[in-house]
């Protein structure tokens, strides 16, 4: 007789799912062969009234990757060290982000994602009762890892109940609450129920940012007009074809910059003629220049 657990569950039937930067590889290059790794089922694993926030750690292996599936609780999820890429379904909309160290993706409850790691990586999870957050957040998020916070979530790695663990969690939920938030996500079309055009025009970008720049070199490809495709952006990714590269970019340079791939080299990968163009860019939308993420730093 199969048990059935409401708490922590595969989605039926999931879609396979790549991580961007093997999406982003040339056709001549081994396509990425992924090794799936069982999920944290432990029976003390979920959140209480009690105890609102639990914290674990795991060690995992370039190319782990966790299968879909979804909490009843919310999750906070950062690497200490190492690349990740979390990939979320809501609605019609999938969206990846690729986690440096700095950075977490926070992802409320019943939201199906599962995890890719891009380079060797000490996962950090932190698992939050529903009701510990504001209701207002319904939406996935990436929120920026403060010394404090990263500190905060190892205190409360294998904590015993008292009160001093309810101060530190107290104090963690007041740091997530207050952690600034940052634009990291790539949004895709529904594998399903999305346009085919926009997905494969959206796929063509992420194979080679490189090889076009506007809009209206893309379309061609697809069989749309720029009016159409841009409307696309707009309805079913909730985002401006520029603002969308914007984001592939950063996507498809983080996994170079972490395996020390020189500045000027992803710059040229990424369609920047220049690398102050690129690194311009990057600082903006990363607020860290591109060394901060080269694999010197993973593990700070």
């Amino acid at each position: 007789m199969r048990q059935k657990d409401n708490n922590h569950r595969k989605s039926a039937n999931p879609p396979p799912t790549l991580p961007l930067c093997a999406v982003a590889m040339t056709r001549t290059t081994k396509p990425t062969r992924l090794h799936p790794v069982q999920s944290d089922l432990s029976p003390d694993r979920p959140p209480t009234r009690e105890r609102p926030v639990r914290s674990r750690g795991r060690a995992l292996a370039m190319n782990a990757h966790i299968e879909p599936h979804q909490h009843a609780w919310s999750q906070f999820s950062y690497c200490a060290s190492g690349l990740m890429q979390v990939t979320v379904t809501q609605g019609e909309r999938e969206t990846t982000f690729i986690v440096p160290p700095s950075r977490a993706v926070w992802i409320p409850p019943q939201v199906q994602h599962n995890v890719v790691v891009l380079e060797n990586a000490e996962l950090r999870t932190v698992d939050i009762a529903p009701t510990a957050l504001p209701p207002d957040w319904t939406e996935c998020r990436v929120l920026v890892v403060s010394t404090l916070l990263r500190e905060l979530i190892g205190a409360l790695q294998g904590s015993l109940a008292g009160a001093r663990e309810n101060a530190v969690m107290a104090l963690a939920l007041d740091e997530i609450q207050h952690a600034d938030t940052q634009a990291l996500g790539v949004p895709m079309p529904h594998p399903v129920h999305g346009d085919k055009r926009l997905r494969a025009l959206c796929e063509a970008v992420l194979r080679d940012p490189a090889e076009k720049n506007q809009l209206r070199e893309w379309v061609a490809e697809v069989g749309a007009s720029e009016r159409t495709v841009a409307r696309l952006f707009r309805e079913e990714l909730g985002t401006s074809y520029q603002q969308w590269r914007t984001q592939a970019v950063l996507a498809h340079a983080l996994p170079q910059l972490a395996r020390g791939v020189p500045i000027a080299q992803v710059a040229a990968a990424s369609g920047y003629a220049s690398d102050s163009a690129f690194s311009a860019m990057f600082k903006q939308a990363m607020g860290q220049a591109p060394s901060y993420f080269q694999s010197k730093s993973l593990s700070k």
